[in-house]
């Protein structure tokens, strides 16, 4: 069963027992989607327009930053996220109850339909798909991916070549794939998928992380 902890940031994650996992690190789960998703992903593309694709949807909290982050850039983002085990409206409802950023934005961001492209706002598309990322198609072409997928060590089939192939055929040229994974396995894999990779220093708690570039 799913628990809430406080992270050191004061903000909110989830423990999933089952695979002894957390959503995000308890070092601080703002502070590592910000550093590992905006900005080493979402700042460093210099466009009015992004296309952006996130594997591993869970708490919201990468849709709520990059939100957040577009109000002010202006830039139009297109949001898919794909996520196989949506949460719950409780779990939800707990997750959001205190230390939530923006926690307006998170309940619309969390209330909107499944399989739907919804506008949230003037800049801001959101596309919520329930499937597994081992079955999921891209029909759009992305300037960045979001791969938060569960680690490596207890989800290995979807850090395989043949899943980055699939990704990086969905790349646009420049188009980059940040992920807080820097295992020698998924940095080869990337790369044999047709990847620039790039380690660089990790958010708090963890020395590196990866961010891949389409050339």
């Amino acid at each position: 069963m799913l628990k809430k902890i406080i992270t050191a940031d004061k903000s909110p994650t989830l423990y999933l027992p089952e695979l002894d996992e957390h959503y995000h690190s308890v070092n601080g789960a703002r502070q590592e989607s910000l550093h590992i998703f905006i900005n080493a992903g979402l700042k460093q593309l210099k466009k009015d327009k992004i296309n952006i694709l996130e594997i591993g949807f869970g708490t919201g909290l990468n849709a709520i930053l990059t939100f957040l982050n577009a109000k002010n850039t202006k830039q139009n983002i297109y949001y898919e996220a794909i996520e196989k085990f949506p949460l719950s409206a409780d779990i939800i409802k707990d997750l959001l109850a205190d230390n939530f950023p923006e926690k307006e934005i998170a309940e619309e961001i969390h209330r909107t339909d499944w399989e739907k492209a919804i506008t949230i706002s003037d800049n801001f598309i959101l596309k919520k798909i329930k499937i597994d990322l081992t079955d999921y198609v891209p029909e759009k072409n992305f300037d960045l991916i979001y791969f938060d997928a569960f680690s490596p060590d207890k989800q290995p089939k979807l850090w395989t070549e043949k899943i980055f192939t699939k990704l990086c055929k969905a790349t646009n040229k420049n188009g980059i794939l940040v992920t807080y994974s820097a295992k020698g396995t998924v940095k080869q894999a990337l790369r044999n998928a047709g990847y620039f990779v790039k380690r660089l220093p990790g958010p708090a708690g963890k020395r590196h992380m990866v961010q891949a570039i389409k050339q």
